[in-house]
């Protein structure tokens, strides 16, 4: 049986699996991960595509001891949402990071909200909506 140990030596194998299974979780989207004294990993598609893998986001998430949500400006998910949180030993200090791209950042609300009238233009074919025929007195 082999026997995977969490802490802030861990290589990139010893990670592996629970970059997996994170990976799997979240509907194959990407999963990155490192431990503090080492390089990490990064999953996309199912399969490890770099086993010397350190991301920006994923280091200021270890030096802070927090979780981060942010847009990356450099690296490999440069302008791509990510949520990065470390990882911690039993006392609560950073041993690693784990991060996922963040679909929930990909939907602007504010850029929504700016665009609703337009929105509400085109399906209902005027704004306000709904339409008079649709409105609640009329139903009665």
């Amino acid at each position: 049986m082999h026997r995977y140990i969490l802490s802030c030596s861990a290589e990139s194998d010893e990670l592996e699996p629970i970059v997996l299974a994170v990976h799997d979780l979240v509907h194959r989207l990407p999963v990155t991960a490192k431990s503090v004294d080492r390089d990490g990993i990064r999953v996309e598609d199912g399969r490890v595509i770099d086993r010397k893998y350190t991301g920006p986001i994923l280091l200021d998430a270890i030096e802070k001891n927090t979780l981060i949500k942010t847009t990356p400006s450099t690296g490999a998910y440069k302008g791509v949402p990510v949520t990065v949180t470390p990882i911690r030993d039993k006392d609560g200090n950073a041993i690693g990071a784990i991060g996922i791209v963040d679909i929930t950042g990909i939907f602007d609300l504010a850029t929504l909200m700016e665009h609703q009238s337009a929105i509400l233009k085109q399906v209902c074919g005027k704004d306000p909506c709904p339409l008079d025929s649709e409105q609640s007195n009329s139903r009665r």
